[in-house]
């Protein structure tokens, strides 16, 4: 007698591996080889692009070696000015001084007299903003002191303006400012001048941290006037 407690295997027309009658083929065997290949190729490239932006942020946020020293140019490409990070890879950098940023705009009145107004300080602004407030907002608490920090970083110690990205965050910074004290000068201006006044925060006498410069009186810098159109108010 035949032993007929074992599965049953469907039968195929062909003798072939294919599906039985009645059954149907998955997705991926019902699109046609050009589609195939043009959805794995889709695939490849988002695998391969979400790999060279993670070595990439990798060797940006970690300490200089010699192949981030090699493809510097290359790094900064793709990092700025959207996916730039604020943060190291084995610590944060916290802040080692304090910027307390000013502004004041100028007006050249109908006889030919310029007039100037008094100083808005533009981070008290800011701090009223943030004091008291449980959920405060990144424009208020960040968006002016990294626009300040941006255009330090890129500009150097020759107040030249050397590259492409420099004037980016120039004019990045300028229409911070811009905004900011059209809110407290209630009137048209042509130019607006920025003062940072920047102070050192000391070290704790508890746990000094030795990677940071030593503390140094305070600085006031004063930034060139810079122009202001219609369409920047």
């Amino acid at each position: 007698m035949n032993d007929t407690s074992g599965p049953a295997v469907p039968l195929q027309r062909d003798g072939g591996t294919g599906p039985a009658d009645g059954q149907e083929p998955g997705a991926w065997a019902q699109l046609s080889r050009p589609v195939q290949l043009a959805v794995t190729g889709a695939v490849a490239l988002c695998v391969s692009a979400a790999v060279v932006h993670v070595a990439l942020v990798f060797l940006y946020v970690a300490p200089a070696n010699t192949v981030s020293r090699q493809y510097q140019s290359q790094i900064d490409a793709w990092i700025y000015p959207y996916f730039e990070q604020d943060w190291r890879l084995f610590a944060p950098d916290p802040q080692s001084t304090h910027q307390q940023i000013s502004a004041r705009t100028s007006t050249v009145a109908a006889n030919g007299v310029t007039q100037t107004s008094d100083w808005i300080d533009l981070t008290a602004v800011d701090d009223a903003a943030v004091r008291h407030d449980v959920f405060p907002s990144h424009t208020a608490q960040n968006m002016l002191r990294r626009a300040w920090d941006a255009y330090e970083t890129a500009l150097g110690t020759d107040a030249r303006l050397t590259s492409r990205r420099t004037l980016m965050l120039q004019e990045y910074l300028r229409n911070i400012a811009v905004q900011r004290a059209a809110t407290r000068v209630h009137e048209p201006f042509d130019a607006i001048q920025l003062r940072v006044v920047t102070t050192p925060i000391e070290q704790p006498s508890v746990r000094p941290v030795s990677n940071r410069p030593a503390a140094s009186a305070p600085g006031v810098r004063y930034l060139p006037w810079w122009q202001v159109t219609t369409d920047d108010l």
